[in-house]
């Protein structure tokens, strides 16, 4: 029986690249993303569509709804997003604050409400969070991200111990500076691979996640940023 997989925000970027490289894979897909873009995805890879946002439960709700509908389960979810405001750190209004709130924390925290219990039913599943590096090495050019994404990181390892024993894993990954935004020199200068990634290989490293050779992986944040990141 082949897997169904979740993408959200995958009209382009990481998330396209990831919808590409599952069902490349054989995975049947259900997309979501706020560009009617993703119609045209989903009808290239052979999968369904919402046109819809992953801060909003109800857009969630409704993709999870159309997964079912389609193909009567739910194997694996990559949870992708935008980008939250970003600027001066206390600058920053709360409801910026808020919005990011919904966007890179509680999308994920929705979404694990809505589609565990179907995991459960069906013997287990795989979930991959797309984060960031500065999770672990805050940046004042991402202050919401980086602070919200290290919260999705203790969310994700009370969650991963909560279900690994159904057999539902949940990993976080990191990307550093991924091609599909541009970066200057001096950015670039700073990684040690000396170039940013692609989006393909993001989207590899979550398909690994999501497969079963990474059967003994759960609550881990991943990273996959040539070399960025200095701690050990």
């Amino acid at each position: 029986m082949q897997k169904v997989a979740l993408i959200t925000a995958a009209s382009r970027g990481i998330g396209a690249a990831c919808a590409r490289e599952l069902a490349a894979r054989d995975y049947k897909l259900v997309l979501m993303s706020r560009s009617e873009q993703i119609h045209d995805l989903a009808k290239e890879l052979g999968g369904a569509a919402f046109q819809g946002a992953s801060d909003s439960e109800d857009d969630l709700q409704t993709l999870v709804s159309l997964a079912m509908a389609s193909y009567g389960r739910i194997d694996a979810v990559i949870n992708n997003t935008g980008h939250p405001k970003k600027g001066p750190l206390l600058e920053l209004s709360d409801e910026d604050w808020h919005d990011g709130l919904d966007l890179l924390l509680l999308n994920v925290v929705r979404m694990m409400r809505l589609t565990t219990p179907v995991m459960l039913a069906h013997g287990g599943g795989a979930i991959v969070n797309i984060s960031t590096f500065a999770a672990f090495e805050p940046s004042a050019r991402f202050p919401i991200s980086a602070t919200l994404r290290a919260a999705l990181a203790a969310f994700t390892k009370i969650y991963a111990d909560q279900v690994a024993a159904s057999k539902i894993r949940i990993n976080n990954l990191l990307p550093g500076y991924v091609e599909s935004i541009a970066q200057d020199a001096a950015t670039i200068a700073q990684i040690p691979m000396g170039r940013q990634a692609t989006t393909e290989e993001i989207a590899k490293t979550a398909a690994f996640l999501l497969s079963d050779d990474a059967g003994y992986i759960t609550g881990q944040n991943i990273r996959v940023d040539g070399g960025l990141t200095r701690s050990v």
